[in-house]
C-alpha cells in the first residue's frame, strides 16, 4: 500500500519551507517502519522506490515546479531509474533522504536521491522524469525557464551520460 499518511505528513511539513533553487538539495528524515520490511527484517527493495517519493515530491514543491505544473496543466512521471543498494536499512532505523535535480536534456529531467544512515549511503537512485502535457512531452528547458533558470542545464555527469547511452541501446520492446 502506498504510504499516503507519510506522504501527506511530508507535504504538510514542507509546504512553508524555504524555497530551493532548481539545483539545490532537499533533505528530509524518515524511519524504516515494520511495514517497510522484507522477510530479512530490512527495508524492502521495492518499498525503497516508493519511499523515494517522500523526498522527491517535497523537493519538486520547494523548487516551485509543482506550481508551474499546475499553472500549465502539465504532469510529471518517472520514465526510468537505476538503483544501487549498498547497505541495509534495518527495522526502526532512522535515515536521511537527500534529493536533487542534476540537470536535463531535450526530453528528460535527471534527479538523484540517496538514503543515508549516519555517514554511509545505504542506497542511491538515478531517476529520469518526463514532463507531460495533453500534446505530449514538454521540453524540460521550458520548465527551467518558468522557474527562472535562464540558460542550459548543467553538464550531466559522465555516469549519468553513460546510463543514458546504455538505456538507449536496450532492446525495446523486450524479447521475453
Amino acid at each position: 500500500m502506498y504510504p499516503i499518511f507519510r506522504f501527506a505528513k511530508e507535504v504538510i511539513k514542507f509546504r512553508r519551507a524555504p524555497a530551493l533553487g532548481i539545483l539545490d538539495t532537499h533533505v528530509s528524515y524518515h524511519r524504516c517502519w515494520p511495514w517497510d520490511l522484507d522477510p530479512w527484517m530490512e527495508l524492502n527493495n521495492g518499498r525503497t522506490l516508493t519511499l523515494y517519493d517522500l523526498g522527491r515530491i517535497p523537493m519538486v514543491m520547494r523548487t516551485g515546479l509543482v506550481d508551474v505544473l499546475r499553472a500549465k496543466g502539465w504532469g510529471i512521471t518517472v520514465a526510468g531509474n537505476s538503483t544501487r543498494y549498498r547497505r541495509r536499512v534495518r527495522a526502526m532505523q532512522r535515515y536521511e533522504l537527500r534529493s536533487r535535480l542534476i540537470g536535463w536534456d531535450a526530453r528528460f529531467l535527471y534527479m538523484e536521491q540517496g538514503m543515508w544512515v549516519g555517514d554511509e549511503c545505504a542506497n542511491h537512485i538515478l531517476i529520469r522524469s518526463a514532463l507531460t502535457s495533453a500534446s505530449g512531452l514538454v521540453p524540460p528547458a521550458d520548465a527551467a525557464r518558468a522557474l527562472g533558470h535562464d540558460g542550459n542545464s548543467p553538464e550531466l555527469p559522465d555516469w549519468v551520460q553513460g546510463w543514458i547511452a546504455a538505456d538507449a541501446a536496450r532492446v525495446w520492446p523486450p524479447e521475453l
